[in-house]
């Protein structure tokens, strides 16, 4: 594989690949990380016809089929559309929540413990438990997104205004054509955490100086607690795209389309088989954003149970980093895939949600377990990457590898037990959840500095974890 590449400054790198070109945006620190494998997987996305651009955020690495942390775009009119290049928890994304409190009125860990311990009385954490919401109809919720929940379980418009999409319209014929096995996996999930690097976190918001003017704006003010929520479209996702991985792959093989790597599909976008995937991902990501906005609910009749009957936890923003979207771009009607990667739109960008119109709107960036997550804003500079900045810290050593390579007690140090700064967490060792141990992902500082070096957005607010609650 050919391995030349120019650097443009402002932590912009441009790889000269043997099937195109790969825009890599990191520092010199994290760029030399990258391993010639998340190379190679680029060059095999690059076959796939007519790209017009292909990207990483800082925060890349190996994924199935793509690296997670990949931008790439088609033209809507003769382009492609990639399931893995979506990633197979269609709609994972993020959402974070507004608290009244100040960081010191949840000093007291016995009363951080009581509030984890009402949100699991909400929102199940454990994979065989289903949630209470049986009056909600999931074919209204594919359906419709937010706007498919009863009455009841929306407790205000903010919840609806305050979030990158409420619905997402396409051809609902299409749900014809799914298994009815998918109604009966995916019943009583609405609302549910799911495992893996999912989680509920409360967070203590750190604002710098020149940011509060924004913030407050946002309704966030220094030391503010806030709950900052990772979940997706739970089986939902998972068998939609179950689904259209084995349809494609069989196209493919009809159509004599070969590519090094078989877990790399794809379609155009034009084809049977493009338009149903498509239709069918519109319907998870509804699922998804709904699925958020349920455990967000459970939230906060959780703290509500806890500290105050009364007590508001207005939304500031949700939105996702798996999908493909119809964006228009550069005077043309693109296919932006995002695996991994979140958008960042700055001030007064057209496709901007109305509330967030003048300010650009939240971006919402995890961290790892036990480290600072970030909201960031998009800049106007953001168009070089089609406005898509990273979605978290990004795995540096996979599951089996941390397990193998990291202690219990290096874990504990990492989440400070046994001092006043604990993190705490939901589970009773932290031996069950050791592969989602800080050690297990790259600096996310370094991430953070990668994407502001690159002006493709700036940081609001550093997000301080005090409690975490995980999947089992």
């Amino acid at each position: 594989m050919n391995h030349q590449y120019k650097y443009h400054g402002n932590n912009h790198y441009e790889w000269e690949l043997n099937n195109g070109k790969l825009h890599v945006f990191a520092n010199e620190e994290v760029f030399g990380t990258f391993e010639g494998k998340v190379y190679e997987m680029a060059d095999n996305n690059l076959r796939i016809p007519r790209n017009q651009y292909i990207s990483y955020t800082p925060d890349a690495h190996v994924g199935v089929g793509t690296c997670i942390g990949t931008t790439a775009v088609w033209r809507m009119k003769d382009g492609c559309v990639s399931p893995s290049i979506v990633g197979s928890d269609i709609g994972c994304g993020m959402r974070v929540h507004l608290t009244p409190l100040h960081k010191r009125d949840l000093m007291d860990k016995s009363l951080r413990r009581a509030i984890m311990n009402a949100i699991e009385q909400y929102v199940p954490t454990n994979e065989r438990t289903n949630t209470n919401y049986a009056d909600i109809d999931i074919m209204e919720v594919v359906r419709h997104g937010l706007k498919g929940l009863p009455e009841k379980y929306v407790p205000n418009e903010r919840w609806l205004t305050h979030v990158e999409h409420a619905a997402f319209a396409y051809d609902q014929q299409y749900l014809e054509q799914l298994p009815p096995k998918i109604h009966k996996h995916a019943h009583g999930q609405l609302g549910s955490l799911g495992g893996g690097n999912h989680f509920i976190e409360l967070q203590a918001l750190e604002i710098p100086e020149g940011m509060r003017r924004l913030a407050e704006q946002w309704g966030m003010f220094d030391g503010q607690v806030v709950v900052m929520i990772h979940s997706g479209s739970r089986a939902w996702g998972a068998m939609v795209g179950r689904e259209h991985n084995k349809e494609i792959k069989a196209a493919m093989d009809a159509w004599g389309i070969t590519n090094p790597d078989p877990q790399l599909i794809y379609a155009p976008i034009a084809s049977a088989e493009g338009k149903r995937y498509l239709n069918l991902m519109y319907s998870a990501l509804n699922f998804a954003v709904s699925n958020r906005h349920m455990i967000a609910f459970g939230v906060q009749q959780a703290f509500r149970d806890v500290l105050d009957a009364e007590m508001e936890l207005p939304v500031l923003y949700d939105l996702m980093h798996n999908y493909a979207l119809q964006e228009f771009h550069r005077k043309e009607l693109m296919l932006v895939h995002r695996k991994g990667a979140t958008r960042a739109l700055p001030p007064g960008h057209f496709l901007n949600t109305p509330a967030y119109k003048a300010t650009g709107h939240p971006a919402l960036i995890p961290g790892s377990m036990g480290t600072a997550s970030y909201i960031m804003v998009g800049r106007e500079e953001g168009a070089k990457n089609f406005y898509s900045i990273c979605h978290g810290a990004g795995r540096i050593r996979s599951r089996r590898a941390t397990k193998e390579l990291v202690t219990v007690d290096e874990f504990r140090q990492s989440m400070k037990v046994g001092t006043e700064d604990e993190v705490l967490v939901n589970h009773r060792t932290l031996e069950t959840i050791l592969d989602e141990c800080p050690q297990a992902y790259k600096d996310v500082d370094q991430i953070i500095d990668s994407v502001t070096g690159a002006m493709l957005a700036d940081v609001v607010a550093k997000c301080k974890p005090m409690a975490v609650v995980k999947g089992v």
